[in-house]
């Protein structure tokens, strides 16, 4: 079992800071996103001189819904989950509410988001900004008209479902009204499967005005499957969501038209924050959100350390 852990309790009671107990995190995977986000965690964790015990669920719902009972029988005081399935949330927040443990959400939206009570929070960025942002600055590239693609994350994730429902709206207005959505299919967040899936919607004769991806993996694996197939960026404009670095180094090479930066570390600190307040009883929204910006290559030196 993958385990990450800040021992800064000694630390804590050494310095005569406060902190608000043992925090247990459970992260769904370790992909380039997740990591940075783990990382932010860390760090406001050990800004704040506040222990926490980090475990990656392997996408694997069974083994985190596990993590989420070990961590309350170790009697943690609060949980941060960055789930595995957002429509698989409910057990994992019934078993904190039942032991009276704070439990917030980071980055996927639970579907039980409403039900969380008062010792239960969400931290993230508003999907409907993301894939809004997104499919508006590639209207623009192509001038509101053209065949489009659309590449999904895992259904079984609010996010993809989200930003994918944004790019429908996106299309429905009058300034983008020509685009049509030719195809859309999942490549679950993965560069490998959507490379292949850009590369049979290729052989398939599919010829768009424009790539649409749910997330920069997928946009990257888009952009090789096209070369491969000889084809350009510059004429067919390629979005992505996270403004991750590989993202932005392909997007200063000339190849990503589009990203929409996610502050994972501003969420990781975000979801610290948010537990240590609810474990000293403090109020908080019950949903706070960490703004998205697009990125261009207009302004994407201002992003290139920050993910």
């Amino acid at each position: 079992m993958k385990k990450f852990i800040l021992a800064a309790a000694a630390v804590a009671l050494m310095s005569g800071t406060a902190f608000a107990g043992n925090i247990g995190v459970s992260m769904a995977n370790s992909d380039t996103f997740l990591t940075v986000l783990r990382k932010g965690i860390e760090k406001a964790a050990a800004d704040a001189k506040q222990p926490v015990q980090i475990e990656i669920a392997d996408d694997d719902v069974a083994k985190q819904l596990s993590q989420i009972q070990n961590f309350i029988a170790a009697k943690v005081d609060a949980v941060i989950v960055n789930a595995v399935d957002t429509s698989a949330t409910a057990p994992m927040t019934k078993l904190a509410n039942d032991a009276g443990i704070p439990i917030v959400y980071v980055n996927r939206q639970p579907a039980d988001v409403d039900k969380l009570g008062a010792k239960g929070a969400f931290v993230a960025s508003n999907e409907a900004d993301s894939g809004t942002l997104e499919a508006k600055a590639i209207c623009k590239l192509i001038g509101g008209k053209g065949d489009i693609l659309v590449m999904q994350g895992d259904l079984a994730n609010q996010a993809a479902v989200q930003r994918t429902k944004d790019i429908h709206e996106v299309i429905a207005t009058d300034e983008c009204k020509g685009m049509k959505i030719i195809d859309e299919q999942t490549a679950s967040w993965d560069p490998v499967k959507a490379q292949d899936l850009m590369t049979n919607w290729i052989a398939a004769g599919k010829k768009p005005a424009a790539v649409i991806a749910n997330n920069d993996n997928m946009a990257l694996g888009a952009i090789k499957a096209m070369k491969a197939a000889g084809m350009s960026t510059k004429d067919i404009p390629v979005g992505g969501i996270d403004a991750t670095q590989e993202a932005l180094a392909s997007m200063k090479a000339g190849d990503l038209n589009v990203t929409v930066f996610q502050d994972a570390a501003g969420q990781g600190k975000g979801a610290v924050d948010t537990a240590m307040k609810l474990v000293k009883g403090e109020k908080v929204d019950a949903k706070v959100y960490i703004p998205f910006q697009l990125v261009t290559p207009a302004n994407m030196a201002d992003y290139m350390a920050k993910n």
